[in-house]
């Protein structure tokens, strides 16, 4: 995983639906709750890794079929580039694109699809490159049959998801499903979002639902659908203004038949990238623990060798990995529904307040309000660190880079080195929920992993006193050597 440096980290919530109680399987069992579907799809959403995605963490279930997604965030998006309703220049636009692409093509590349992609889902990290979030509900949730929500923005859904509509199974024992959306239904909603970046405010604003989603079918029997567009929002002007790039990219996005339209590698080597391409290296997956290639093939240092090094004050934990900072937050008292909860994004209601006015013999309810907690709520809290942080506070920058080759380096130097060298000879129990053990044990693990099969010695020597849980799995494979 990439450091955490220009992010944060955030939580979100929402439903699964609910199954009826009297109703069973083919096989006669129980049928398996959709939470719990949902829950072992998303492990696979933690193993993708991209700069352009925002990382999967965590996910935690809870009362009622309700969800709890920890992933990585940021607090500026696109979202907020339309709020100051100026139009955005035509080499920014094509950056946008590029990055988008990117992120689209690895999702595409290990057969997923956004689906809810929108400005509000496209994030902007400190430096101002895209990371595209919430790209694993749509595959999480059995492409949308395990809630009770449709997942996508009116305004940005393709034309061929609109003409499909909304179909879900009546009955459970079946395994019908709708037809998928494939990845092409991404690229029109990336059309759309770049075509309101051009404008400096969004589309569609003045018309229903109903409305918007009729405009965008009758689109098909237009020639040019970018015009068609431009006269309707009154932005011929700023349309005649832009590149030849950005015309023909949006021209190419916005193609009503998905036949049409060409798939994400296609156009990101297209020319009308030649300018931006350049500035963005290929992505290299991190080598594994058993890669043959040499680890430090893609490793580059600055011009200014000064760059690297860090002032006493420095964040060092922004250094690590996502996974690393998310177990620490937890160990040090993070809890996520708690976090939603205080936000007032989770919100209790009294029982009382949720029974019918009228209830017939045969269990048939009338006057009960409905329950719009089973709709989905697209707000992302940020996760505070202050508390992980001064829990942390007295643990030197030496911590965090520990000299391999010095056996006393295997608990490291600060200021509560006492408190640690006491913390080792605590029970197991006791070590594994202590935070600034833990940090120096995770720290040190890593770095010996990253040095393996050099250090597998002293791997061996480590783990007969404890093994991180975190890195509990990894360990267990260098020690075994099972790839």
């Amino acid at each position: 995983m990439f450091p955490l440096k220009d992010t944060e980290m955030g939580a979100s919530t929402f439903f699964a639906s609910s199954l009826p109680h009297d109703v069973c399987g083919s096989n006669g069992l129980p049928l398996t709750p959709n939470s719990i579907k949902i829950l072992g799809r998303f492990q696979i959403l933690k193993t993708i890794t991209h700069p352009r995605l925002c990382q999967y963490v965590d996910i935690t279930r809870g009362k009622h079929e309700r969800l709890v997604v920890a992933a990585e965030h940021c607090e500026k998006s696109l979202e907020d580039l339309l709020r100051e309703r100026k139009p955005v220049s035509c080499s920014r636009i094509l950056c946008i694109a590029y990055e988008v692409l990117q992120g689209l093509q690895y999702m595409n590349k290990h057969g997923m699809v956004h689906r809810a992609l929108s400005p509000c889902n496209i994030l902007l990290d400190r430096k101002g490159h895209v990371k595209l979030a919430k790209f694993g509900l749509y595959h999480m949730t059995a492409q949308g049959v395990d809630v009770d929500f449709p997942i996508g923005y009116p305004s940005y859904l393709a034309p061929e998801v609109i003409a499909q509509g909304i179909a879900k199974p009546s009955d459970h024992t079946q395994c019908e499903k709708p037809l998928p959306s494939g990845p092409k239904s991404d690229l029109w909603s990336l059309g759309i979002i770049l075509f309101e970046l051009c404008m400096g405010r969004k589309l569609f604003q003045s018309l229903e639902i109903a409305e918007r989603l009729k405009f965008i079918i009758m689109l098909g029997c237009v020639d040019d659908i970018v015009t068609v567009l431009a006269e309707e929002h009154g932005c011929l002007d700023i349309i005649k203004d832009l590149s030849e790039n950005v015309i023909a990219l949006l021209k190419k996005c916005l193609t009503f038949q998905p036949s049409k339209r060409q798939v994400f590698k296609e156009l990101l080597h297209d020319s009308l990238f030649s300018e931006v391409s350049s500035v963005y290296p290929p992505f290299h997956k991190p080598p594994g623990l058993f890669s043959p290639s040499p680890r430090c093939a893609n490793l580059t240092l600055p011009e200014d060798i000064s760059q690297l090094f860090k002032d006493e004050d420095s964040d060092y934990l922004a250094e690590r990995s996502i996974e690393e900072v998310y177990y620490l937050w937890c160990l040090a008292g993070g809890d996520l529904e708690k976090e939603l909860v205080n936000k007032e994004i989770i919100r209790s209601k009294p029982p009382v307040c949720t029974l019918p006015n009228f209830l017939l013999e045969d269990g048939e309810s009338f006057g009960q309000g409905r329950d719009r907690s089973s709709l989905l709520d697209d707000t992302t809290v940020t996760l505070s660190l202050c508390q992980l942080q001064n829990r942390l506070k007295d643990v030197g920058g030496e911590a965090f880079y520990p000299l391999l080759e010095d056996d006393q380096s295997t608990l490291p130097h600060s200021n509560s080195n006492n408190e640690l060298s006491a913390a080792a000879s605590l029970p197991l129990i006791i070590r594994e929920r202590d935070t600034e053990y833990q940090l120096n044990r995770i720290v040190l693990f890593d770095r010996l992993l990253k040095a393996y099969p050099y250090k597998k010695n002293q791997i061996w020597k480590e783990a007969r006193v404890d093994i991180p849980p975190l890195l509990r799995g990894i360990t267990w494979a260098a020690l075994l050597g099972v790839e």
